[in-house]
């Protein structure tokens, strides 16, 4: 294959959950930009409708769909709206949509901890198994899982988002096991410090420099410091991986500064 198809992705069908921001919103341009058909997928319609709107007038292939993962009820009808639109069956799915509550352990509350878990853990195991049995009708598919570094490493006042990340990254290599007989890849992304809002969040209780501190490449990563990572595990370039885990940190990984 030439290195110029390797990573396009003309005729792909890709949703992204989690698409009003933040890296949701970049993956989606990002794919778009690559030839894919494109679903933005949120709760948050306004947002991913303009988003929509915007890549259409570039000339690309784009619908929003409303997609609550925390509600099941929301997610069949979601990929069967991006499936009407766009003229084919999703066949690449970016489960990005996340939450994150920054606390103590001791101070979390039965509603922080669900919140969480709700949408990191159940709401993308849900929207990955509507995803897999679509693919598995179609014989073709590609899951992206979008994980943390804070699932293979440990860090104060992050305990349901960490232990929701860390679940994810084992579901994910059940998944990538289970379906690998059926042409479907399932692999995970790991962001570490990405410049976004829940970034934001964490910076506004006193962690920035903390957390500059312990990344090796002492700055914070940008949502396009992704574009690799998702594109090849979406792409033919990624056609031999499953089940794999990749970091994208700064080096964030190897410290325990």
């Amino acid at each position: 294959m030439m290195l110029d198809t390797l990573f396009n992705m003309r005729g792909r069908v890709v949703l992204v959950s989690g698409a009003s921001s933040g890296i949701g919103l970049r993956v989606a341009r990002t794919f778009a930009a690559a030839g894919a058909s494109v679903a933005l997928a949120a709760r948050r319609t306004d947002r991913i409708e303009a988003a929509a709107a915007e890549l259409r007038a570039l000339g690309h292939r784009a619908t929003a769909v409303y997609l609550d993962v925390t509600d099941s009820s929301s997610i069949a009808p979601a990929f069967d709206a991006a499936e009407q639109a766009l003229g084919a069956p999703v066949d690449v799915l970016i489960n990005n949509a996340g939450v994150l509550h920054a606390e103590t352990f001791v101070a979390h509350r039965d509603e922080d901890l669900d919140r969480v878990i709700d949408t990191n853990l159940k709401g993308a195991f849900r929207v990955a198994q509507e995803a897999a049995r679509r693919m598995v009708a179609h014989k073709r598919g590609a899951i992206v899982n979008v994980a943390s570094t804070a699932g293979l490493r440990t860090g104060a006042f992050m305990a349901s988002y960490a232990a929701s990340k860390a679940g994810l990254i084992h579901a994910s290599r059940v998944m990538a096991l289970e379906l690998a007989g059926k042409n479907i890849r399932v692999n995970v992304v790991c962001p570490g410090n990405i410049e976004t809002d829940m970034q934001t969040v964490l910076a506004e209780k006193g962690f920035h420099d903390a957390m500059l501190k312990r990344t090796p490449m002492r700055r914070f990563g940008r949502s396009e410091d992704l574009d690799g990572a998702f594109l090849l595990l979406a792409s033919d370039a990624g056609r031999y991986m499953t089940g794999a885990v990749l970091a994208v940190d700064g080096g964030q990984t190897l410290s325990w500064m």
